[in-house]
């Protein structure tokens, strides 16, 4: 067995979430909402962005949700709806990078691919567009 210290590229891929607390990731989620282009957020009519730790299921496997109906889906919709949920996971997104830039470029593409679920566009296209 070798009791070397383990070796810098042994280390596991990730942010420990010790390092972002949750008032630290929320903060960088408002700050990427704050650059995204003013045309992709003014439609956002009764949308509000929600961070969790992980899934309900535990997994680290899902970065975001949109919880709502898409806006191409829509019938009539008017006063009383609860509000559609965009949620950002801050464990999966810690687990998914290895660096600070790295997660604000994560919770950026999550913030883009969740909003585009909002206005009808599905994970294939977003695929081919790039953002999938």
């Amino acid at each position: 067995m070798d009791d070397s210290p383990e070796n810098d590229d042994d280390r596991p891929a990730g942010i420990d979430p010790g390092e972002v607390s949750a008032a630290a990731f929320d903060a960088m989620v408002v700050d990427q909402l704050d650059l995204l282009p003013d045309d992709m957020v003014d439609g956002l009519d009764n949308v509000v962005f929600v961070t969790e730790d992980r899934p309900e299921d535990g997994t680290l496997d899902l970065l975001g949700l949109y919880d709502g109906v898409a806006l191409t889906e829509r019938g009539q919709y008017g006063f009383g709806e609860l509000p559609d949920r965009i949620i950002l996971y801050r464990e999966p997104h810690l687990a998914a990078v290895d660096d600070l830039e790295q997660l604000r470029d994560e919770i950026h593409v999550t913030l883009v691919h969740e909003i585009a679920h909002f206005y009808g566009i599905d994970d294939d296209q977003l695929h081919e567009l790039g953002w999938a």
